[in-house]
């Protein structure tokens, strides 16, 4: 790895540090890679509990070319996220494994395409995606980087997406609360009678207590009319 590469590695380590959350997080870790990387076009796919999504492109076409392989499961991208194991085509031109995709991708000007996993978790994976217009585009010295940002980016991705987890645990404590606060006020009741109600509320009709709680708190008023 040359000194302006660990330079920038460096830097992103700063900067995903800093982010707010998994979403900037994946933004920040695609467009460092058009830094780094010998690639025109970058981007992240993820699935979680087997819902895949796109959070992050630095081109449309990226979010194109990878939702028709995640909807149909055939392309090199569907191959690394469903074995999690490293995809390189060298060339779309001349690459017979999956024809139809390499027809398409090359007819949009892409000649060389990258995959590398993303193992956040056990029970979700995500894939780095990286593109670019000339044949034989990616060395050993790139696929190396590109595991090196990997696995740099799973770590501080989980970490982000836990981060996440939390707050909405916490927003949904807060929400409850102030559910319960309503009902303590406008029947003089503590706050075991308050949670009890709303419980009781949820169980009945089957309704996640967070919903009920902010039924509540947006229409000050109680859904089953009591």
């Amino acid at each position: 790895m040359s000194e302006a590469t660990a330079d920038r590695f460096a830097q992103l380590a700063l900067e995903l540090h800093s982010s707010q959350g998994a979403e900037e997080t994946i933004e920040e870790l695609v467009h460092f890679a058009l830094q780094a990387l010998n690639c025109s076009h970058a981007g992240v796919a993820l699935a979680a509990s087997g819902k895949p999504e796109i959070p992050a492109v630095t081109e449309p076409v990226v979010a194109e070319i990878s939702e028709s392989q995640l909807n149909g499961g055939v392309g090199p991208l569907a191959h690394t996220m469903r074995e999690r194991v490293t995809t390189l085509v060298s060339d779309t031109a001349t690459d017979q494994r999956w024809p139809d995709w390499a027809t398409r991708v090359q007819a949009l000007g892409l000649r060389s395409v990258l995959h590398v996993p993303l193992s956040i978790a056990p029970e979700s994976v995500g894939v780095l995606g990286l593109y670019s217009p000339e044949p034989n585009a990616f060395s050993e010295d790139d696929e190396a980087v590109a595991h090196l940002l990997a696995r740099h980016a799973a770590v501080t991705l989980a970490a982000a997406r836990h981060e996440d987890a939390l707050s909405r645990v916490v927003d949904a404590r807060e929400l409850v609360g102030m559910a319960m606060g309503i009902l303590m006020e406008r029947y003089d009741i503590d706050e075991a009678h308050a949670f009890d109600l709303l419980s009781h509320y949820s169980q009945e009709t089957n309704t996640k207590l967070h919903d009920v709680a902010q039924w509540l708190v947006e229409g000050r008023r109680l859904p089953f009319g009591a």
